[in-house]
């Protein structure tokens, strides 16, 4: 199957792979067929992205990072503990935090165990749920990436179960921002990007009054936005006076942040996400970290059409453990011609490189089902 930029689909083109919703139903199955009234649907849903069955690729599988059961576990029960957030008192959220930390607590270690498991690097773009809210699907996302970085790092059992539920709980300050300034489509005023701000310290002051939780975890609300150069918020921390999770945070934050669509832009691709992190390095993000989420994270998913350095077009069908950006390649086209297709591994081709993506297909071979 191809991955495929939702807007370049052609009317009559198959689902390759399922869309849910949050709660685990699905919405469309494999094989579907896109009829211009549904692309239309998953455009306004902010779909930027599906697989479609494609003839010289549909034995090329895409394999969820975590089980589909996982992750609507998890973003039910993010989601539950958020909503009770909003709508309860100061105390009644602590006591909600408390109770959810020892739910969270195992979810992370049920996480830890798919994501140690797994032969795979991280690929969230593989799974297409429709979300009812951004946040709740943006923790989870946030600690899968932050989880993938603290393994390729080597933090002990603890350090990731630490790690982890400040991950789940870094954005829980945003209960406190009105929905308007949320899903605020159009630039954000000076005042209402302060309103914004405060989340890392309202998330602070919640999180360190919870005696279950370590202080830790209440840092991680309080320093995901921090920067090496000080440019960040609250405090303006520099270097070393960020801790190693809220370095971690930053980058599991920014990356998914980028690559999920949003209310005022589309989603990006890993690697032009990637591209934003080896920006920022040194100024903005510690190197160690982003050089480790290089690793963890498939930069090129499976069922990307790329171009090589050498002209050559082909599919992503497989990832190099360790080297995002070197996968195996199903070489298509050559010279701008069809040839019957073979396998290019880049991990031993080491003078080329991907040098661009299409996410746009020629439905002259969509369409010859």
């Amino acid at each position: 199957m191809r991955l495929v930029a939702t807007t370049s689909v052609e009317e009559g083109a198959l689902l390759g792979k399922a869309i849910y919703n949050d709660k685990g139903q699905v919405l469309l199955n494999v094989g579907a067929r896109l009829e211009r009234k549904i692309l239309r649907r998953l455009e306004e849903f902010g779909i930027d992205y599906i697989y479609i069955k494609d003839p010289d690729t549909d034995d090329i599988l895409v394999k969820n990072s975590i089980s589909d059961e996982s992750r609507i576990n998890a973003i039910m029960t993010i989601g539950d503990t958020f909503k009770q957030i909003q709508l309860d008192t100061k105390v009644s959220q602590t006591f909600v935090l408390e109770k959810s930390a020892r739910t969270f607590k195992k979810l992370i270690s049920d996480l830890l165990d798919e994501l140690q498991r797994s032969k795979e690097l991280l690929n969230l773009l593989s799974d297409v749920f429709l979300h009812d809210h951004y946040i709740f699907s943006h923790s989870l996302n946030v600690t899968l990436y932050a989880l993938a970085i603290g393994i390729e790092m080597k933090l002990t059992p603890k350090e990731l179960e630490q790690l982890g539920l400040g991950a789940i709980l870094h954005d829980v300050g945003k209960m406190k921002v009105p929905e308007e300034i949320l899903s605020k489509p159009g630039k954000l005023t000076a005042e209402e990007f302060q309103i914004i701000k405060a989340h890392a310290e309202d998330g602070f002051q919640m999180l360190r009054k919870i005696p279950t939780v370590p202080l830790i975890v209440a840092h991680c609300a309080y320093q995901h936005h921090e920067r090496l150069n000080g440019g960040g918020y609250p405090r303006g921390l520099k270097e070393d006076e960020i801790h190693l999770f809220g370095k971690i945070l930053g980058v599991a934050d920014v990356f998914d942040a980028v690559t999920s669509n949003r209310v005022y832009r589309p989603a990006m691709l890993p690697h032009e996400g990637l591209e934003i992190l080896y920006s920022g390095a040194d100024s903005l993000f510690d190197p160690k970290v982003v050089d480790a989420f290089r690793r963890a994270v498939a930069i090129y998913p499976v069922g990307l059409t790329v171009i090589l350095s050498d002209g050559r077009k082909g599919v992503v069908a497989e990832q190099n453990p360790g080297l995002s950006e070197r996968p195996v390649i199903r070489i298509l086209e050559e010279n701008g011609q069809r040839v019957d297709p073979y396998h290019l591994d880049l991990k031993s081709s080491l003078s080329l490189m991907i040098v661009s993506c299409d996410t746009i297909i020629k439905y002259e071979y969509a369409n010859s089902y």
